[in-house]
């Protein structure tokens, strides 16, 4: 019987048989930020469906490819494209590709998400540094028979977050005049939005945004010991309940698109410092 670590090995030897590139920082492209990928120089492409045990993505906006290349000179990986559990997958599916990155040999990852705002000072376009999470999706990717290769059995959440590559980006901001807030994001099973009552109550328990996706991946990140950061784009105002409107997903992709060069400036300004730093 095979195991999860046997098919991470599996997804890792053909990703190698296909490419020699040796990424440092895994970058996870969300719902209206695959136009991030135009700014990498890109070595190799591998699309989903090639990667033994691989999900294929069925959300229209998400392109489905692993991208190998530079950004500011920084070697990456970029998931162009996300997987999610209202899709149907499972949350070990969902997080697969996340354990993947990890073997690959990156040292760090920044993850990228729309979402919607239960911060009332939190308007359509801001764009949010998580620094902490509450999750309320109904399953979890570390439920089940725990492997030591991966992680430990009762891995800790405190310093989720990293505030190394938090307190880099907010001076980066700060620099370049991007506004830059910072909050707690909700995990939600979706597909569907929230009802006015359900957008009151996240409000209550002290979430600022509220997603679909991201949660999964930063529970599996964190049991394998990766430093990370995520970055919400607010694509739609939840709260107060007055400024509720309905909203499509072309709607949520049109605002996170025109926030999008403000992340990838934030991005890039980030892995170049990088850079600066490890030489």
């Amino acid at each position: 019987m095979t195991t999860l670590y046997d098919n991470i090995q599996e997804a890792l030897q053909f990703l190698r048989s296909q490419s020699q590139f040796q990424p440092e920082i895994g970058i996870v492209l969300g719902t209206g930020l695959g136009n991030l990928a135009s700014e990498i120089q890109i070595e190799d492409r591998i699309p989903y469906q090639k990667i033994p045990h691989f999900p294929t993505s069925t959300v229209e906006s998400h392109k489905g490819e692993l991208i190998f290349g530079y950004l500011e000179g920084r070697r990456i990986v970029a998931m162009s494209g996300r997987f999610h559990y209202y899709e149907g997958y499972s949350m070990k599916e969902v997080t697969f590709p996340i354990r993947v990155l990890k073997f690959l040999g990156i040292e760090q990852l920044l993850i990228s998400n729309a979402s919607g705002g239960v911060n009332p000072h939190f308007q359509a376009g801001d764009i949010v540094l998580i620094r902490d999470h509450i999750n309320l999706q109904p399953e979890n990717p570390l439920r089940g028979m725990n492997d030591e290769r991966l992680g430990p059995r009762f891995p800790d959440m405190l310093h989720t977050y990293d505030n190394n590559i938090i307190n880099k980006l907010l001076a980066i901001a700060k620099e370049e005049e991007i506004k830059l807030h910072t909050g707690v994001y909700v995990g939600v099973q979706g597909p569907n939005l929230e009802t006015p009552a359900e957008y009151r109550y996240f409000n209550r328990i002290g979430g600022d945004v509220i997603g679909m996706s991201t949660v999964p991946e930063v529970l599996v990140a964190k049991h394998m010991g990766l430093p990370l950061a995520v970055i919400s784009v607010v694509s739609n105002q939840c709260f107060p309940i007055s400024a509720i409107k309905e909203t499509t997903l072309e709607e949520v992709i049109q605002v996170v698109e025109k926030a999008a060069p403000k992340v990838a400036k934030l991005v890039k300004r980030y892995c170049s410092l990088e850079l600066k730093v490890s030489r």
